[in-house]
């Protein structure tokens, strides 16, 4: 590293960090309620001296895009983007999503979720590792070179987006808004590794019938309840043969990396009733370059062969609909420049090779690649398994870690004067 990385890299403010992501962990932003948070985070990039842009996000227009999904109901939804540099140098997007999935039952958390709470060298509270940690990590980086006094080459895009967790709708809205830079980064929960590929992910709904009858001759009914289990099993085995047949070397450390998981289960309507109906949805994971029609596909194939196999419901069978979410899968290569160049700052910082993986979860990467025509790639601190659950955390060491990789990220790729 020459002497201005390294006076960038002493300037960054790690307690400012961990403060500021304490701060927007106690702004609730779940469940389509996320202006609050898109509020601070606008005073904050105007205040470090950004050039901001907040907007009004026109659902209706937005609906009209063919690659618009959107599970939750929202009233108001704002996109924030703030910009630093200009000139003839490259221009970089750090994309990062300011929602997140609701606490769940506050009996299950040590403590309040939406207040941080430092030990052991862990940040707790919801959303500190997705990715409100990953959001504050890109603009502490951005301050670590606006408090070094450099000028930039090119631009450096900072975005707040909203959701993410239910489709990706405000990183859309900031393509479709006209940015667009040479290269781009989204700070999901890597576990600080490079992940070039990100798998696809759509949710779905089953309707399973049955018939009703009086409990004490069930015999006399059909259990929706039964052919649910008989779907369940039948999912089950497309899970197992879709992953035996995708062979990908940067999701080897994962048994399933395209799972199909049910997230929900509903049916009967009386103990004493044999249920005459249950619904059931879940997630269907894609795999990278796999089309989303063809996935959409085998899982409506499977259900209507295992409905062929059962008297019941081949008379009467089950309804599949592809509701909520739908998010498509994305790729660059592993020698793109974005790549090499994050490559090499984590490598100067970490002194160790950096990992180069593929991520199983979805993301709004592929907004970035398909509509803002701009090559990103997933780099974050955090690990996904503690995300979503009680008692999220992100290692104090991994936001250490990412904040300094993406100062001189933003640095080597965008370039500067002195």
């Amino acid at each position: 590293m020459n002497e201005v990385e390294k006076r960038v890299l002493e300037n960054v403010d790690l307690d400012g960090l961990l403060g500021y992501t304490s701060e927007l962990i106690a702004i609730p932003s779940h469940g389509g309620m996320e202006s609050a948070a898109q509020r601070n985070v606008a005073a904050k990039l105007g205040a470090l001296g950004l050039d901001v842009d907040v907007w009004e996000i026109d659902f209706d227009e937005l609906k009209r895009h063919p690659d618009f999904s959107m599970s939750l109901s929202r009233e108001e939804g704002l996109g924030v983007v703030g910009t630093l540099g200009g000139g003839k140098g490259r221009d970089l997007i750090l994309c990062g999503h300011i929602d997140t999935v609701a606490p769940g039952d506050p009996g299950n958390w040590e403590t309040p979720a939406l207040k941080a709470d430092l030990r052991e060298g862990k940040l707790y509270g919801r959303g500190s590792a997705d990715m409100k940690g990953g959001l504050a990590c890109a603009i502490y980086a951005v301050k670590a070179v606006i408090d070094s006094e450099l000028s930039l080459n090119g631009r450096v895009i900072l975005e707040s987006a909203i959701g993410e967790e239910d489709g990706g709708c405000g990183t859309l809205a900031t393509c479709l808004r006209g940015y667009t830079a040479d290269a781009g980064i989204v700070m999901e929960p890597s576990g600080t590794v490079i992940a070039p590929e990100v798998a696809g992910a759509m949710s779905f709904r089953v309707t399973v019938p049955g018939r009703a009858a009086h409990a004490c001759v069930r015999e006399e009914g059909v259990s929706a309840v039964e052919k649910f289990i008989a779907l369940h099993e039948g999912l089950r085995t497309l899970e197992k043969e879709r992953n035996e047949r995708f062979h990908n070397p940067l999701y080897r450390r994962y048994s399933i990396p395209h799972a199909i998981s049910i997230g929900t289960v509903k049916g009967g309507q009386w103990p004493g009733s044999v249920p005459e109906k249950v619904v059931f949805e879940g997630r269907m994971g894609v795999a990278v370059g796999e089309p989303e029609a063809d996935a959409r596909r085998e899982l409506e194939a499977k259900v209507a062969e295992v409905a062929d196999a059962d008297l019941w419901l081949r008379e009467n069978p089950p309804k599949v609909d592809w509701v909520g979410y739908s998010f498509a899968s994305s790729r660059i290569s592993v020698d793109h420049p974005i790549v090499e160049t994050l490559g090499g700052a984590y490598r100067d910082i970490a002194s160790r090779e950096p990992g180069i993986e593929g991520m199983t979860y979805a993301s709004d990467v592929r907004h970035l690649i398909n509509v803002g025509r701009t090559p990103t790639t997933v780099f974050g601190p955090g690990d996904v398994r503690a995300a979503h659950g009680p008692d999220e955390y992100v290692e104090v060491d991994e936001l250490e870690l990412t904040v300094k990789t993406l100062a001189l990220t933003i640095l080597r790729y965008v370039g500067y004067a002195e």
